[in-house]
This record gives structure tokens, C-alpha cells and sequence, in this order.
């Protein structure tokens, strides 16, 4: 029990070090739109982010429920979500990309580079789908015409 109120009161002290930060840190504008912004986000991750992740999760279970698919689904989860974590990433880049002077943006194009990703991805959850279902065939006996 100690333990956990030692932690607790740590945690406390860090986050109050951490608001101290952020009050610094932030003019009295921009404290007032952090809360909308957070807002914002909040909406975003639960009427279209959380919708989203469901709505596809249950199109791949149901998809998945058909016979010797279930090696597919790995695969197909998989690349799900790393392209779903690195377009997470990406989208400030996106959407930012060429407003202001930020010196920090490299001089690239964004876009092409993160379909390039995209497809880098995608591509690598059809190969390790191929690996499996090659190596499936080989260990039942379906390979050499038998």
C-alpha cells in the first residue's frame, strides 16, 4: 500500500511539474484553444476513429469466419495496423505541409512518401500471407502434384 502511494504521489508531482510546463510554455490564446483542440480530438477518436476501427475489425471477423481463412487474418490484421498507425502519424504532415514557416518541415513531398509507405506495407502483409499459405500447403501434402 505504501508503494502504491509513493507511486501515486510521484505521479501527481509529475504531472503538476508538467502543467507548471505548459503554462509557461503557452500564451493565454493558446490555452484557451488547447481545450477546444482536445476536444476536438476526443470527437474525432470516438465518433469517427472508434467507429472506423470496429466497423473494419468486424468486416475481417466475419470475412474471416470462411473455410482456411484463418490464416489469412494475421496477415490482414496485421497490415491494418501499422497502416492505420502510421497514418496516424502522417496526418499532421499531410495536413500541414507548406502553411508556415516552421523549420523543422523538411522540404519533401509527403504525400508521395507516405503512399509509398502505405504500399511498402501492404505489400509486406501479401507476401507474409503468401509465406503462410505456401508453407501451409507444403506441411499437407498439396505441393508436388500429390
Amino acid at each position: 500500500m505504501k508503494t502504491r502511494i509513493g507511486l501515486a504521489g510521484v505521479g501527481v508531482g509529475v504531472g503538476l511539474w508538467g502543467l507548471w510546463l505548459l503554462l509557461g510554455a503557452l500564451e493565454p490564446p493558446a490555452l484557451v484553444r488547447l481545450p477546444i483542440w482536445l476536444g476536438g480530438a476526443v470527437l474525432a477518436d470516438d465518433f469517427v476513429l472508434v467507429p472506423l476501427t470496429v466497423g473494419v475489425g468486424s468486416l475481417v471477423a466475419r470475412w474471416s469466419a470462411g473455410p482456411d481463412r484463418h490464416r489469412t487474418v494475421g496477415a490482414v490484421r496485421t497490415s491494418l495496423l501499422y497502416v492505420g498507425i502510421t497514418s496516424l502519424i502522417a496526418v499532421p504532415l499531410l495536413l500541414r505541409q507548406g502553411k508556415g514557416v516552421n523549420p523543422t518541415v523538411l522540404p519533401r513531398d509527403y504525400l508521395r512518401d507516405w503512399l509509398l509507405l502505405e504500399a511498402t506495407i501492404i505489400a509486406g502483409g501479401v507476401i507474409g500471407y503468401f509465406f503462410t499459405w505456401r508453407r501451409s500447403r507444403a506441411s499437407s501434402g498439396d505441393i508436388g502434384g500429390r
